[in-house]
């Protein structure tokens, strides 16, 4: 319950709308593990709410002979309230917007609901719930507006906090609920943790007539756990809050529910400097590379505008800086993605914060990374195939299998399969995923609901990969749990070409390079090295469409380079031809302080004045135009030049300064 409630009348809305509008829908479904028919349930009001965004939110209760105290233990005594409120006579049973006093089946809801979306509300409501990380304090503003009139001179406002992902077991007769299974476990979602009023059927309001602007603030201890025996750790970054308005009836023990809604969550604290790290994911996709790409939400909870952050990240012996530079505000969030080149396997990696807006700043969060190793497969033309031969053990019904692309996108998937009665034994099945676009990284799954893979006490069943060509290239037994998976890199070299562009010279020590790409990579970059140098250094590239690209700032001034364009095909690389380049020579100053170039922009003429033996003039590319032996000051023909920007380099017996200039007719 809150610690501290304070009711007041305002003038003016912040969240709610004061637009008359029709009623929003809570589904409370009484549920618990125990029960095998509730996944259907889960299902059913999650289809409800997929097609009604904004409109319908559930509320998961575990209560009844079905909820159980092992871990983990959902059951409320909150919940246990509600529950006691209605008649329930079976599991899972629901009531929307509390309009009967008896639970109704599952088959009801999604009616139920639209009968009561089709209805006008006499009250709109609305509101943010504030979190503060470091106290658990969460900051909760609730705005009621009537757009009409109540049939009672007092209703209820109830707040609840729900959470989302909490992982555990769940009875399942039927497989009701298959995209909520993760490696075995169920993932339980909007569960009830605790109602934040004061009492679990809410707080009286009043008046409830039109008009009426009520504002609520409740300031809520989030607990670390909530449940005993066998308590669940209320994680703060997977609760959200509900808000809703009901309308007493005397004599009925529940109190029919006129609209409700969720409140926007955010994350803030009195801290002048304070950057919060959501969780670190790595990339969705198969990847069959070492470099491999996490991203996290970066949020500014602090008080103070957020410009920089260095940070490092350690995986293994890997450890890698990274900066992140731009203009974040207060309560403010952004996406922010780096990447590392990890050796195979699997990581407790780390993620340090050390500097923030140029100041120390200590912050550490930890993430897991994964380096896979992949099968390398070889082909000619642009497409290709792969034979499964899937072999299920007598629980065929509880195998299915996917392929995913680079991209995350699921391009094939089977099963489940039969179950097979009689006595234990196999059952062989033979699947075709066609027309696989080479110089692409694929990733086939083999999944197991129960767990237990499809070996041993059930028929001793197995599965393989084949090429077009009816070559296994993967070779699986049956005993791989909840779930086995194999990464394969598909590559016809010859359909790849690689091209460098002279590259773009920006100044003294800094240099774009630019390459261009004909066919499919997911790594780009480029080799460069001095002339005089027999190691080259690389530097990936960024890709923009057909054209790739990198920016190199510690070159020596003054010195011959030479560069090539590569992409990643497999596990080789394809290269373009090597282009050779000269940086600029650093500027001295005596003769950057006297030099003269006018008039800028230029029509058909520049003028240069100062001490000088020789000048050059450059395009954007970095490409010698024009060159002049001098004594002192001279003019300079434009009329060969387009209209654009160039560079001026002036000599003096051996001292350089440069100068832009733009042609303009």
């Amino acid at each position: 319950m809150a610690l501290l409630a304070l009711t007041f009348t305002v003038k003016a809305q912040q969240y709610v709308s004061t637009e008359p509008s029709n009623r929003n829908v809570i589904l409370e479904e009484f549920t618990g593990r125990g029960c095998g028919y509730c996944t259907d349930g889960h299902r059913i009001a999650n289809q409800i709410m997929a097609a009604n965004p904004g409109r319908v939110w559930a509320i998961n209760i575990h209560a009844g002979g079905y909820a159980q105290t092992s871990y983990p233990n959902m059951i409320t005594t909150d919940g246990n309230t509600i529950h006691g409120g209605f008649s329930i006579s079976g599991y899972p049973t629901g009531v929307v917007n509390r309009t009967t006093a008896a639970g109704i089946d599952r088959g009801q809801w999604s009616g139920q609901a639209s009968t009561q979306m089709n209805q006008a509300s006499e009250c709109n409501i609305a509101g943010i719930a504030t979190v503060n990380p470091d106290t658990r304090v969460a900051t909760i503003t609730v705005e009621v507006y009537y757009t009409g009139n109540s049939t009672v001179d007092e209703n209820y406002l109830t707040v609840a906090m729900l959470q989302d992902s909490i992982l555990g077991s769940q009875s399942d007769y039927g497989n009701y609920n298959p995209t909520q299974w993760l490696n075995g476990q169920y993932v339980h979602m909007h569960i009830l943790r605790d109602v934040v009023s004061s009492s679990a059927w809410g707080d009286p309001i009043s008046p409830t007539t039109q008009g009426t602007l009520i504002t609520r603030t409740y300031e809520y201890p989030i607990p670390e756990t909530i449940g005993s025996p066998n308590g669940v750790v209320v994680d703060l970054n997977n609760i959200f809050f509900l808000a809703w308005v009901s309308e007493r009836q005397q004599g009925n023990a529940y109190r029919p529910i006129l609209t409700g809604c969720e409140l926007e969550k955010t994350t803030m604290t009195n801290e002048p400097i304070y950057p919060m790290m959501s969780s670190i994911s790595q990339t969705v996709g198969a990847s069959c590379s070492h470099t491999q790409t996490f991203n996290f939400s970066l949020s500014n909870i602090g008080l103070n505008e957020l410009t920089s952050i260095h940070f490092t990240a350690e995986a293994g012996d890997v450890t890698e800086s990274f900066e992140w530079n731009g203009s974040l505000p207060s309560g403010d969030k952004t996406n922010v993605e780096f990447t590392m080149d990890l050796p195979f396997g699997n990581f407790e990696a780390m993620l340090n914060i050390e500097e923030v807006n140029g100041e120390p700043y200590e912050a550490h969060k930890a993430f897991d990374a994964e380096c896979s190793e992949w099968v390398d497969l070889t082909v000619e033309g642009e497409t290709t195939l792969l034979k499964l031969i899937i072999v299920t053990d007598q629980f065929g019904e509880q195998t299915t299998w996917d392929v995913t692309n680079s991209a995350g996108e699921v391009i094939a998937s089977g099963g489940p399969y039969n179950h097979m009665t009689g006595s234990i034994g196999t059952t062989p099945h033979s699947e075709i995923v066609d027309n696989l676009p080479v110089n692409d990284c694929y990733m086939f799954r083999i999944y197991d609901s129960n767990s237990n893979g499809i070996c041993c006490n059930y028929g001793n069943g197995y599965y393989q990969i084949k090429d077009a060509n009816n070559n296994i290239i993967v070779n699986g037994d049956g005993s791989f749990g909840a779930e086995g998976k194999h990464l394969i890199s598909i590559t016809n070299p010859n359909a790849v070409t690689v091209a460098t562009v002279e590259p773009r010279i920006l100044g003294d020590h800094e240099v774009m390079f630019i390459g261009t790409i004909e066919g499919t990579s997911n790594e780009v970059g480029f080799e460069y090295k001095k002339l005089v140098s027999p190691t080259p250094m690389t530097v990936m590239g960024e890709l923009n469409g057909s054209t790739f690209t990198a920016t190199v700032d510690d070159m020596e001034a003054g010195t011959m380079y030479s560069v090539k364009a590569f992409a990643m095909v497999g596990g080789n690389k394809v290269y373009g031809q090597s282009i050779d380049f000269h940086t600029w020579y650093e500027g001295v100053s005596e003769l950057e302080n006297t030099l003269k170039v006018y008039p800028n922009p230029a029509k058909e003429t520049l003028t240069v004045e100062g001490t000088m033996t020789a000048i050059a003039v450059y395009n954007t590319v970095g490409q010698c135009l024009l060159t002049k032996e001098v004594n002192g000051d001279t003019q300079i023909d434009l009329s060969s030049l387009n209209n654009g920007i160039y560079f001026l380099r002036v000599y003096n017996n051996g001292e350089v300064a440069v100068r832009k200039f733009s042609v303009n007719r």
